[in-house]
């Protein structure tokens, strides 16, 4: 029978524009609706008023509606009688008004293109006073129908009959409360502040009064407190002199110099009470100290308005046109899915019982579970029998099996069952496709979400990389590492945007991960005087290690700052604006650091990669920056037992001794996978096998593509500049007349800031890394700034501007 083969059609790239021509038709049908619903609460108003003049007189008409020989009176025709009819006298009475408000506060919010979630709580509160109106008009109106409606008097008879008219009244009165309390927020502390109030204003009146009498600024208060004396002296009125001075009003104006020095964290002001004046009796007068009070002091939290006014920072807004790549980039394939051999299922476990039972074990339940290339056969044995035993006889069921790489799992950690693994004579492929479009993946509520593929149980494998929080991969050549390195990246693309995560790679081999040139100013990071992201160079890996281990103390210096544990704790008080940008805060992205051949590092650099990939592996899981090493010699002289302390996550692909898989696991199964992306994976706790997704060069050509095409970023996410041992030998012999036509006001930055490095002037003057740099060797020259002293910014050697401007001046005069 032939196949027939499905052809791929190709699409037709979308229009950029049809989606804001989409918007602006929604935009007009909004407004068009905005409009209607505002004409349609003025003819409301209309009939309801015009009801109330003629409302009588058209009762007839509006029970001949059909007759067009009956006249009406109502100013709005038959239409405005029977609409009045329908919502005063058969509804809700006088309070059908509030539709009216309601109809024209929608339509005017559609037109304004303001946010309908504000209008909820205004329905809400008007349908229940238009309910409670209704009910209260027709509890005391009884003689006018028109006031309560027909609704309102119905449900008066109705509370009547069951609570009386006492018991009616009460719950008018209680919904009134409801009403007072929640909507128009009265509270007893807000009357008893309004009473105080107006005590205070009554009390000052009088002060005022007496003092314009007198001529003199005494308070009443102190009259209050003095107690006639029996022998009163007289005592000469004071005399006010008046100071011929004006205050300068705009003066006094509260300005902020410094806007960096504003705290952006809530304070609490402890009020302190006004303290009672003290008289100390004596034997000729009374002398009052009085201590005057502080201030009471309201300060709002400055960070709650900010959000308030612009909204919580949005990382994504400078690329918010960005689309995610679509799921129909990857390649979908004919044959997706398990076929179940129910010849091979029953063969191979009639084979396994024939050779436990002739060693003497027998079994009591056996139970299959199809994988996409393994079986897993669970037997539970009968009482007594050893699992050490069925252990030891793994090389014999895969002999009597015919089968290569037999994994015995005695016991399956949660299970009373002892597992077989046994590779299927037809194993299934897992496309990408099928892994990312998996709800397990797509609803995956984690930072790093990665789809690996999937497990025996055929359920699709997610990890989070940040919980990791690093990944170390190992397996012999060709079974597969660079195609779940490609299933890691493609993962992260799928599911976060360019200013959430950063990628360092690292490529020896110079093919595997060039595809991602692509996306440099999306998603790459790299060093300021690099030209290419993706790090082929071994001699260029150690400067990019080092760059991000300074990348990292300066996390750490900003999470210190910010009082906060972790980048997730960090991030989130940015966005809430907490956090004052103009005190070096920023929004941090996390970074993956990808290695795609750990050996080859280690064979041409040593002990200078290893250092700070171990320094990175300790400490960065808490500033968001995660490893990703892979290796096909997993080798103790590679994987040193530094680097396996720091990995708890590892995936281990087929190799070709135990002791390689002892070296990566700790333990032994790597060895009997079956290759083609049969892989181990392990988080320090039990190994779980899995079939790793498969995802072609062609498609991360096409996801890259589609990524590369849309706007991006000037450049590259940069990394901190490293200079190391070697840039301390450059000549620092400059001629003051060579000195960049920048040298002061890069001195001036630096003196200010206290702190020399050339990234600092890049950012403040805007320079390019080569020119910062010559910035700096010229600093040191002229002894402004310290010599390089490794990953720490530069001393600075003079301390403030006065002592620098007496460095030129004495220069000046020295030349």
């Amino acid at each position: 029978m032939a196949k027939t083969v499905k052809k791929e059609t190709t699409k037709t790239p979308k229009d950029p524009n049809s989606d804001i021509k989409i918007l602006k038709t929604k935009k007009q049908y909004r407004t068009l609706f905005g409009f209607l619903l505002i004409l349609v609460s003025i003819a409301f108003l209309v009939s309801f008023i015009s009801f109330f003049v003629s409302g009588q007189a058209d009762q007839s008409a509006v029970d001949a509606f059909t007759d067009r020989n009956e006249t009406v009176q109502n100013w709005l025709g038959k239409f405005g009688a029977y609409i009045a009819d329908l919502f005063i006298y058969r509804g809700f009475g006088v309070a059908s008004f509030l539709f009216v408000k309601l109809l024209f506060l929608s339509g005017a919010f559609l037109i304004l293109d303001l946010p309908l979630k504000k209008l909820k709580n205004t329905w809400f509160w008007d349908l229940f006073a238009l309910v409670v109106l209704s009910v209260m008009f027709g509890f005391f109106a009884t003689t006018l129908p028109e006031l309560g409606g027909t609704i309102g008097y119905e449900m008066n008879l109705f509370f009547q009959d069951y609570i009386g008219k006492t018991g009616t009244l009460l719950g008018l009165v209680f919904a009134i409360v409801i009403y007072l309390i929640f909507k128009i927020k009265i509270s007893p502390e807000a009357i008893k502040s309004f009473f105080e109030k107006k005590h205070k204003d009554i009390k000052a009146d009088l002060n005022s009064m007496v003092n314009d009498a007198k001529g003199t600024d005494y308070n009443l208060e102190e009259f209050a407190v003095k107690e006639p004396e029996e022998e009163e002296e007289e005592i000469e009125e004071p005399v006010l002199k008046t100071s011929a001075f004006e205050i300068n009003k705009e003066a006094l104006k509260p300005t902020i110099e410094h806007p960096s020095e504003i705290s952006l964290e809530p304070t609490i002001k402890t009020v302190v009470p006004t303290p009672e004046p003290i008289i100390i009796e004596t034997d000729d007068e009374a002398f009052v100290i009085e201590q005057s009070a502080d201030e009471d002091v309201m300060e709002e939290n400055l960070a709650a308005k900010l959000v308030a006014d612009f909204g919580e920072f949005d990382p994504t807004l400078e690329l918010s046109n960005y689309k995610f790549p679509t799921i129909d980039l990857l390649k979908e394939y004919s044959s997706v899915g398990i076929t179940i051999n129910q010849e091979e299922l029953e063969e191979n476990k009639n084979r396994i019982v024939e050779t436990l039972r002739n060693y003497k074990i027998d079994i009591a339940q056996i139970k299959a579970t199809v994988g996409p290339s393994v079986t897993l056969y669970e037997i539970v044995p009968e009482a007594g029998i050893r699992i050490s035993k069925i252990k030891s006889l793994e090389d014999d069921i895969a002999l009597s099996l015919s089968a290569l790489g037999i994994r015995i799992i005695a016991p399956i950690p949660g299970k009373g069952t002892i597992g077989i693994e046994v590779p299927n004579k037809n194993p299934t492929m897992v496309p990408m496709r099928t892994v990312i479009s998996s709800a397990k993946f797509q609803e995956a509520e984690m930072e790093l979400p990665i789809a690996l593929g999937k497990t025996i149980s055929n359920e699709t494998f997610v990890v989070d990389l940040a919980k990791m929080p690093h990944l170390l991969m190992a397996g012999a050549t060709g079974q597969g590492k660079s195609v779940g390195l490609n299933a890691v990246l493609a993962s992260l693309l799928y599911k976060k945007h360019p200013a959430e995560v950063k990628f360092v790679l690292v490529d020896p081999k110079k093919v595997e991960l060039t595809l991602f040139n692509k996306i440099e100013r999306h998603y790459l990071a790299k060093l300021p005087d690099t030209e290419d992201a993706i790090i082929t160079d071994n001699t260029k890996v150690i400067n990019t290690l080092n760059s991000l281990c300074v990348e990292m103390d300066n996390r750490y210096s900003l999470l210190k700052d910010a009082m906060v544990r972790n980048i997730k704790e960090y991030n989130e008080k940015f966005k809430s604006r907490k956090l004052n940008p103009e005190n070096g805060h920023r929004f941090l992205p996390y970074i993956v650091l990808v290695v795609d051949e750990f050996a080859d590092l280690i064979m041409t650099a040593g002990k200078e990669v290893e250092t700070p990939i171990a320094r990175l592996a300790q400490l960065a899981r808490a500033i968001g920056i995660h490893l990703i090493i892979a290796t096909q010699r997993p080798s103790v002289n590679v994987i040193t037992g530094i680097i396996k302390a720091n990995f708890p996550a590892r995936i281990a692909f087929r190799v070709t001794s135990k002791i390689d898989s002892r070296t990566i696991l700790d333990t032994q199964g790597a060895d009997q996978l079956i290759g083609r992306g049969d892989l181990l994976y392990t988080n320090g706790n039990d190994l779980v096998r899995v079939q790793c997704a498969f995802v072609d060069t062609p498609e991360v050509e096409k996801i890259v593509d589609y990524i590369g095409s849309q706007k991006a970023y000037a450049s590259a996410y940069l990394l901190p500049e490293y200079i190391g041992e070697e840039g301390s030998s450059v000549n620092l012999e400059f001629d003051i007349s060579e000195r960049d036509s920048m040298f002061r006001e890069a001195a001036e930055i630096i003196v200010t800031a206290q702190q020399g490095s050339a990234s600092l002037l890049q950012r403040k003057l805007k320079l390019g890394y080569n020119r910062a740099g010559r910035l700096i060797d010229q600093l040191e020259a002229a002894g402004i700034v310290g010599p390089f002293e490794g990953s720490k910014a530069r001393s600075v050697n003079i301390t403030d501007l006065a002592s620098l401007e007496q460095f030129f001046n004495n220069e000046q005069n020295n030349s």
